[in-house]
């Protein structure tokens, strides 16, 4: 049985996590080995196939908790007791500087989900979909109230903001002119401002 834990109190899946993220953001992830993932995280295979039962599986929980993290927060923004409008922003920034914490998680999968089988890749669209419908249920809920003007459908709306969303992998760098919450901030305004009436 794989320890729980390195010295550092690091539990493995995490440091196996950690690693495979590092590796596939640098190399790609078809040119990362397993060997070296388990070296990178000074586990043993035995360990990653404890708790992973593939490299593929690393793959696909590599983006999933991000959008766990991005579902669970996005659920809290819908829920909260505050105006349509008000939920939507902290939605539409959360979103942007959650993906920019996570930039070489999103960027990996992107770039390399076709490596993942017809039933992981059908999971993992199946767990975007629930986000993006939770996402367009706020626009809806704004555009029944006449907050939000119906002159653009709602799809469109949120395809329009999650292509934006996508991109930042493709430009935005740290060391660049703007924070993260910058640029969610500029991209939220711009959403809202699509919705005006």
């Amino acid at each position: 049985m794989a320890k729980e834990t390195d010295g550092s109190g690091a539990p493995v899946p995490q440091r196996l996590l950690a690693a495979a993220t590092r590796l596939f953001a640098e190399q790609g992830y078809d040119r990362t080995s397993v060997q070296e993932i388990v070296e990178a995280a000074g586990v043993t295979k035995g360990a990653l196939y404890h708790y992973f039962g593939s490299k593929e599986d690393l793959l696909q929980e590599v983006y999933a908790r991000v959008l766990r993290l991005q579902q669970e927060r996005l659920d809290a923004f819908a829920n909260a007791e505050a105006p349509i409008e008000r939920r939507l922003r902290d939605a539409a920034a959360d979103v942007v500087v959650t993906t920019i914490e996570n930039l070489d998680d999103a960027s990996i999968f992107f770039r390399s989900m076709h490596h993942l089988s017809p039933e992981k890749n059908k999971q993992v669209r199946g767990e975007r979909r629930r986000y993006h419908e939770r996402f367009r249920a706020l626009v809806e809920e704004g555009q029944r109230s006449g907050v939000f003007s119906t002159a653009t459908p709602a799809d469109l709306i949120v395809d329009y903001h999650f292509g934006s969303v996508h991109h930042l992998s493709t430009w935005y760098r740290p060391d660049g002119p703007l924070t993260p919450q910058e640029v969610a901030d500029h991209l939220a305004d711009l959403l809202l401002r699509a919705l005006r009436p």
